[in-house]
């Protein structure tokens, strides 16, 4: 049977989105992921929930163990693994409560750890060769199942993964936009990287909430309007992953 991971904000465990629910304490080398982990079932695959941030959403962006994350989700054998997020959009066409796809991603974060190779065997120099990081195969069955449910979906973008927990000032905001990024979060890039290196088929459905800061005419964001927008579109992204999670087969 073909076990998907599932990584998410606080509460894609309480959306009853998978069946036969028991929960899984899981040690890593890397020290405790971010929450135990529940196992179900959703069609013909087995699935395991994280939550990035805690049950709660009391771990910062900067302090989520992405490595022992990523790791416990090797060790239950998942096969593959589908991040979903909150984005702010960089783009005028990209709305808040649109669905976005990304298939590149830049990575402006600077304190975590981003490799799981500490020291290189002799012989062995582990350099990734990240040119396309996200999976094809995951992204095509989240384009044309988001097509298919017709749900507002943008089929590639570039995300651009910043420290946090602040957000953006202005200025940082357009030159995010003019180096290319089309949306912007504090989460992808170290758990791309990470299930890159441990060889799982990672991919990501980001949701935009807000305009970040660049957008002179508008508000800039606030966490409030972040929670508020999500919460008000997550029930999109419940019916992608489900449809999906169907499609994969072993």
């Amino acid at each position: 049977m073909v076990r998907v991971g599932l990584v998410g904000g606080s509460g894609l465990e309480k959306l009853n989105i998978i069946e036969n629910t028991r929960e899984t304490e899981v040690s890593t080398p890397y020290g405790p992921p971010s929450s135990s982990l529940y196992t179900g079932q959703i069609g013909p695959c087995e699935v395991v929930i994280l939550s990035r941030h805690g049950r709660e959403h009391t771990i910062p962006p900067t302090q989520v163990n992405n490595r022992a994350n990523i790791s416990a989700f090797k060790e239950l054998n998942c096969s593959y693994i589908i991040a979903t997020t909150a984005c702010g959009s960089l783009q005028e066409e990209i709305r808040r409560g649109d669905l976005v796809i990304p298939d590149q991603f830049i990575d402006f974060t600077r304190r975590r750890h981003l490799t799981f190779y500490e020291m290189f065997e002799p012989g062995k120099m582990m350099h990734a060769a990240m040119a396309d990081p996200f999976s094809e195969f995951l992204r095509n069955l989240l384009i044309e199942g988001a097509t298919e449910l017709g749900l507002p979906v943008h089929p590639k973008g570039t995300v651009v993964t910043i420290e946090g927990p602040r957000f953006s000032t202005r200025a940082e905001s357009q030159m995010f936009r003019v180096l290319g990024a089309d949306i912007i979060n504090m989460s992808i890039a170290p758990e791309a990287i990470l299930a890159f290196e441990a060889g799982i088929p990672y991919a990501v459905v980001a949701l935009s909430t807000d305009y970040d800061a660049w957008k002179t005419d508008e508000t800039p964001v606030t966490w409030n309007e972040v929670v508020e927008v999500f919460n008000e579109n997550v029930k999109h992204i419940i019916r992608l992953l489900t449809h999906v999670i169907n499609q994969i087969k072993a």
